[in-house]
């Protein structure tokens, strides 16, 4: 272990490489994810915009975070209300997903979320000036495919929401 920090832990592992020769491997240990495709009545997802440091920029994604140890549901329903003050009364799994699989063992499991009802915003200091957004499904789709929406897994949750 090189780093361990409240996120994330940076390893340094010793690895025989499949030619035989010995070497280092660097990668991260961080939290299992979740991402929420909340869709209503309308055929509305629900968004949010959040400043992201290394991006140096807003990013529009889906709603989410880290498992935190929760089952996979309970942590859904969690981010959801966290960050949008909705509550699902119906969630699914569409699929899961390796995102920086070179970096990270960790996984992104995708739901998709229905029956929405209102809740109450509970966001930490890391979401402050966090808005939520309203988009038809096929627009967002559409915000994929013209490169304004580009978290990864927000790409897949929302690809995968519109072609099921």
């Amino acid at each position: 272990m090189l780093h361990r920090g409240p996120f994330i832990t940076l390893n340094r592992d010793l690895v025989i490489r499949p030619d035989g020769s010995e070497g280092a491997y660097e990668h991260v240990t961080v939290d299992d994810g979740v991402r929420v495709v909340a869709v209503d009545e309308q055929d509305q997802v629900a968004l949010v915009e959040d400043d992201f440091y290394l991006q140096e920029k807003r990013l529009l994604h889906l709603p989410g975070g880290g498992v935190g140890g929760q089952e996979l549901r309970k942590a859904a329903m969690r981010e959801l209300e966290e960050e949008t003050g909705l509550i699902a009364g119906n969630l699914c799994l569409l699929g899961v997903i390796d995102p920086l699989p070179g970096a990270t063992a960790a996984r992104t499991h995708l739901l998709l979320a229905t029956d929405l009802r209102p809740g109450v915003v509970h966001r930490d200091d890391t979401e402050i000036g966090m808005t939520v957004h309203w988009m038809k499904l096929g627009d967002a789709v559409g915000a994929v495919r013209a490169g304004r929406i580009t978290e990864a897994s927000s790409v897949a949750g929302l690809l995968l929401a519109a072609s099921g």
